[in-house]
């Protein structure tokens, strides 16, 4: 299945992205009182591409050897990935407040930025490595 590793590397990244983007906009959409975010489409949308991403994530972490992820960045990665499914949920549809909302909203978006980081960097630290080296 190795021969297949770019095509589902690409697969992941596009609907990565793809997955960020729909919550961005969104979550954007949540804050302005818009209904269309809660539509039934937008949310079965959503839902497809994450599992989509998911299933994607799930193929390229049994091609990939081992060593490959032996410095922690796939773990970190994971749980920023739950930390940022949680803060999703509570800027959608869980958070009682305005304000609430928005905070989760930004600190979804700043995770999701750090776990892309991470990736592109396959290192714990992500863009701050970079920084920090």
């Amino acid at each position: 299945m190795i021969e297949f590793y770019p095509q589902i590397k690409a697969a992941h990244i596009g609907l990565a992205l793809l997955s960020g983007g729909l919550f961005a906009l969104r979550g954007a959409g949540v804050l302005a009182n818009m209904r269309w975010p809660h539509w039934t489409v937008v949310r079965w949308t959503s839902y497809t591409i994450d599992t989509s991403l998911l299933t994607a994530a799930l193929m390229l972490l049994t091609i990939l050897p081992g060593a490959l992820f032996s410095n922690g960045w796939l773990t970190v990665k994971i749980v920023l990935l739950v930390a940022y499914v949680v803060l999703g949920v509570f800027a959608i549809k869980r958070a009682r407040t305005r304000m609430t909302r928005a905070v989760c909203y930004v600190a979804a978006l700043a995770t999701f930025g750090l776990v892309y980081s991470i990736a592109r960097a396959h290192h714990p630290l992500g863009f701050l490595y970079g920084l920090l080296a």
